[in-house]
Parts: C-alpha cells; structure tokens; sequence
C-alpha cells in the first residue's frame, strides 16, 4: 500500500512553512483549464506540501488559447505540464533547451469513444471506421494507431470538442479523454465504449513535468522539492482527502462540478492512470529509459522523429525513482 508521507490529513496548519521570506517562488503552467487531471498540484497547493517544501507555487491554467510550452521555453514560466511524451521530443528537435524531469501519469488518458452494441469494442474493430479526431491528436496519438493498427487518415472526420454529433449517431467514434468526454456522454442516457490506447500499448507518458536545462543545472534542489512536493499532492489527492484541492480547482474552473471531479478521480485510479507500472515500485512520476526509448522508436519508425535523434535530451531521470511519498 502506498500511503502519503504528509498532508493525507489536509490543510494542516503545522505542515505550512510560516516563514514567508524561506519560500522560494515558483511559476507553473498546467496544460488545460483546471480539473482533476491536476488535482495532485492543487492538492500541494492547497494542504501546504510545497510551502513545506519551501515553495511558494503560482498556478497557471492553460486552456485552448494558452501555450505554456512557449512560455517555457521564453523564461516566463518555470516549469509547465507537457501533456505527453511528444513535448519534450518536439524541444529536442527544436534543440530547445528543455526536459522533463518526471512523469505524473504512467498512461496518457487519450482514449476512443464509440456507442455500444456497434461491435465497435475494441481498437482493432474500429480500423477502417470513420473516426472524428482533432488536429492535435492527428500529429500525437493517431500517428501510433497509423503504426501499430493500420488506421488510415481517410477515416479521420473533423471533431469539434463537442458530443453533440456523436450523440446522435449510434455508428460514431470519437476521440476523448478519459475523465471528461465518456462523463458527459453518460449523462446524456449512454454507456458508451470507452477504449483507452494506452492499455493497447500507447507507451507515450501523461503529464510530464518540463523544465529548462539550466534550472536543472543552476537549482537542482528547486527542482527536487518541486517535483517531490507534486508527488506527495498526488498521493495525497488519491488516497486522502481531495476536498481541499477540488475546492481550489471549482474556484479556478466553475465548470468543474462535485460529480465531475468524483467522476475524474475514481477513473484516473480505476486505469491506474497516476500509480500503476513503474510508480509501484518506484515512486508516484517515475520514468525510465526503457519506456522512453520504445515509446521514441515506435514514433520514429512510423517517421515522426529522425532516427538518428537523440532522445535522451529530452529527459532526466535525475529527480525520479526515489520512492518519494511511499511507505514500505
């Protein structure tokens, strides 16, 4: 059992640095508009984990017109969530002097939506099919179900983030994410088939957090408290009490609802999306070359990246693996 070192209990008022001028500040942009894919940091936030880590955290939600990884690379931001293992690839390729420093979810939460009693119950069926995907995703994930399940571009159809098409068609598949696209199709009287790709081997890691190369080198503890103080809010959100961050994330996105964001939390445990792989044995963000180097081949061999690229620019696993926040 994995159980947080501090702040399961909350906000507790002996857990928070009270020596204001110790906290160092913090820049962080997130890589959507606030929900539980971030409670982790809210809960940091909010139960005083990063300031007892000396930290005082400024939280930037991203959204549809917000590019923090521009930010990033600018120096105006410190660290930012590169939403899976393409980010930091794409600053490489850039030779842009940026990495990732840990990997908060061990499977990207992109799935396949698709209406039930269509025979359309896995990935495999759905080869062939029409297929309503975003731009984003025909760079990101669909170039893995190109390479390892023979779709085609001819089954794209524009997607224009709303169920509203699917909803109306028993024969539609859409792309989505985990906690949010199957929770408003269900709500709307359907069950739908939810398929995430990652458990069909889509090796790409989830919220990564990105840093520049000479943060890395001119505060390697910032970086350390920063990334360990992230891990602790995720075992905290968890398996704690996820009122105070989802407090912070309803004052930040009023979309967000209790419903949702029970919602989000009990999908992210039930995929093991956050501590499944290797964060059961080393620790909540771990990385390791091995899923780098597969997830870098299989991009590069459906010829996204240059084969001659050298990957390991693009992290460090420097500040992950130490079993931060676990208990034997």
């Amino acid at each position: 059992m994995r159980l947080l070192i501090s702040a399961v209990v909350g906000a507790a008022v002996g857990l928070v640095c009270t020596d204001d001028a110790a906290a160092e500040t913090v820049s962080f942009g997130t890589d959507w508009k606030a929900e539980a894919e971030h409670g982790g940091y809210y809960q940091a936030i909010a139960t005083g984990i990063y300031r007892q880590h000396g930290l005082e955290v400024t939280l930037r939600q991203g959204g549809p017109q917000v590019n923090h990884a521009q930010l990033l690379a600018a120096g105006r931001l410190d660290f930012n969530l590169a939403p899976n293992s393409f980010g930091p690839l794409n600053f490489t390729v850039e030779n842009i002097p940026m990495v990732a420093v840990a990997a908060l979810f061990q499977k990207d939460p992109s799935v396949l939506i698709a209406h039930p009693g269509q025979g359309n119950d896995s990935l495999a069926a759905l080869k062939g099919k029409p297929i309503m995907i975003g731009s984003d995703t025909r760079i990101t994930s669909w170039t893995f179900l190109k390479s390892k399940l023979g779709y085609t571009d001819d089954q794209i159809r524009p997607y224009t983030f709303s169920v509203a098409p699917f909803l109306v068609d028993p024969s539609a598949v859409q792309q989505g994410y985990l906690s949010s696209e199957p929770f408003t199709i269900e709500s709307q009287g359907v069950k739908p088939v939810v398929l995430l790709l990652a458990d069909a081997g889509y090796s790409s890691y989830g919220s990564l957090i990105q840093t520049s190369d000479k943060l890395v080198q001119e505060k390697p503890d910032l970086v350390q408290r920063f990334v360990d103080a992230s891990v602790e809010g995720w075992y905290g959100y968890l398996y704690g009490d996820p009122r105070p961050a989802n407090e912070l994330i309803k004052r930040d996105n009023p979309e967000m609802t209790d419903a949702l964001l029970a919602y989000g939390i009990a999908k992210i445990k039930q995929y093991g999306i956050v501590d499944s792989g290797d964060a059961k044995t080393n620790g909540i963000g771990a990385m390791t070359e091995a899923r780098w180097r597969d997830f870098f081949e299989t991009m590069a061999n459906a010829g996204v990246y240059s084969k001659n690229l050298d990957f390991h620019k693009a992290y460090t696993l420097r500040f992950v693996n130490k079993k931060v926040g676990m208990q034997p």
